[in-house]
């Protein structure tokens, strides 16, 4: 029998597949069949791609034979040999003095549309900080690259499981920069592919030969972009969910995804729904999360059966009812307050609000999960039948360390300043802040501030935090006393 949720989500439009199955094999691209779904979710979206296997397995192959199949104006760059200026050209001042301009050459980035860093594991640290605004956001040097519509990398493993797998000069990405990738995945050796796969990829006479679009691949592209921009709410409302819940699960074998990484699974899973149909599927989404783990890009491999027990558990999720929809409301809200009004007034049970309670304290940035903790906390103490004793801990375990905070504010010191005339940046700013508020506004938010502080917790806007301390805590306060007079009534 199907529960209520698949049952809803059964009503979602339905598509055709945008490709069938096999569609790599007709661009001469062999051995790559239980990836194909992510390689056209990655060409849908056009967000970063990067390709993770050993020496030979046909990563640089297939990224140049989709340029080619695609008729897009591609770059191909050797992260290990590139100097910057290839990338951008030799740089001379304009004539007015105004800033620079650099000469174009065919090599150069300015007009492609695709582009390959290929060994970026072996690239320098200078380079490498230079390429996380070309795959982050697309820009050089600051400067905006209108054209480009694809990055992708590839690299060899940075693990050394064993002494054959060991690449000299290949290191694991900085994580900032793994976490920029979207999809990472990692392409099969020889002993993944079938025997007739092995007899085609050993045929040298498929050496050189261009790529060319028998499938409709382009086709496919711009429809499967169309479905995306047009995706419903409840496709992204489930997708998030699930992208939610399984952060939650891993996190308890000490696996984090962060925020960033939260978003682009739930995006990647939309693509890939779409894709094979239009329908949430539970092996398209585990496809989908496995595609979208980058800690292989550093070096850590998460084992397989840690993935599929944190994608059973999510994927259960999505099939136990209408909390579904309430669930995925209330992890869009990025108003703190309203998010409280709704575990408050429309939880649908005791076990969806702790759920969405423990994964708002993961998924909102620390300040934000601390605000979120501390106006909590008398709601969930004091109200037990409605939140229960996993509510409480949850919320303790964020609130604790700030009512009783212990520890130094570190910052470094200047040789040739005293500690008075060189004082905290974030304490001095927040010291004028607290000044201005009321007094018990002050307290609260001083309590907030020197948590974050002592624990190196960012403040991007001091005064926006409070704002959303005290609009929680007012929201908290005003369910408390409603709830107060319904008793006594």
């Amino acid at each position: 029998m199907k529960s209520a949720s698949i049952t809803r989500l059964n009503h979602l439009p339905a598509h055709s597949r945008l490709l069938a199955p096999g569609w790599l094999r007709a661009l001469g691209v062999y051995g790559y069949d239980t990836v194909e779904d992510v390689i056209l979710a990655s060409l849908i979206t056009g967000d970063p791609l990067l390709l993770i296997g050993k020496a030979g397995t046909g990563k640089t192959f297939l990224l140049n034979s989709l340029s080619e199949a695609l008729g897009l104006e591609h770059r191909h760059y050797n992260a290990s040999l590139i100097a910057f200026d290839d990338l951008v050209g030799f740089p001379y001042p304009m004539e007015n003095g105004t800033g620079i301009r650099y000469i174009e050459t065919p090599a150069t980035i300015w007009q492609a549309e695709s582009v390959l860093i290929d060994e970026v594991s072996r690239c320098k640290p200078e380079h490498q900080n230079r390429l996380f605004s070309l795959v982050h956001e697309r820009r050089i040097q600051g400067l905006a690259l209108p054209k480009l519509r694809y990055r992708w990398a590839a690299m060899n493993p940075c693990e050394a499981e064993n002494s054959d797998d060991f690449y000299e000069g290949s290191v694991a990405l900085d994580q900032a920069l793994a976490d920029r990738f979207a999809f990472v995945i990692e392409v099969p050796d020889w002993e993944g592919l079938t025997e007739a796969d092995r007899q085609l990829v050993a045929d040298a006479r498929g050496v050189d030969v261009q790529s060319i679009d028998q499938v409709g691949l382009a086709r496919a592209v711009e429809e499967g972009r169309r479905r995306f921009a047009k995706a419903s709410d409840e496709l992204h409302q489930t997708a998030l969910a699930y992208s939610a819940a399984v952060a939650t699960q891993l996190l308890q074998p000490a696996v984090r995804l962060s925020p960033r990484r939260v978003r682009m699974l739930s995006r990647n899973l939309v693509a890939l729904t779409l894709i094979s149909g239009g329908q949430p599927q539970r092996d398209v989404f585990l496809t989908g999360l496995t595609a979208s783990l980058p800690q292989l890009a550093w070096g850590v491999r998460v084992a397989d059966p840690v993935v599929r027990g944190a994608h059973a558990a999510a994927w259960d999720l999505l099939t136990q009812g209408p909390q579904v929809r309430w669930l995925s409301q209330v992890l869009l809200e990025t108003d703190i307050a309203k998010r409280c009004k709704l575990l408050f007034q429309e939880a649908p049970s005791r076990d969806t609000a702790t759920l969405a309670i423990r994964q708002s304290l993961v998924q909102l940035p620390k300040a934000h999960a601390a605000v979120l903790a501390l106006a909590l906390l008398p709601v969930v103490r004091d109200q037990p039948a409605a939140f229960g004793e996993e509510s409480l801990a949850a919320v303790m375990e964020v609130a604790a360390p700030i009512l009783e905070i212990e520890g130094e504010a570190k910052w470094k010191l200047r040789s040739d300043l005293q500690p008075k005339d060189n004082p905290h940046p974030m304490l001095s700013e927040c010291a004028a802040l607290l000044e201005s508020l009321p007094p018990r506004r002050r307290e609260r938010a001083r309590q907030l501030f020197y948590h974050c502080i002592v624990r190196e917790i960012p403040i991007a806007e001091p005064a926006e935090l409070e704002q959303h301390l005290d609009r929680a805590i007012r929201a908290v306060s005003s369910h408390l006393k409603s709830t107060t007079s319904c008793t006594s009534c």
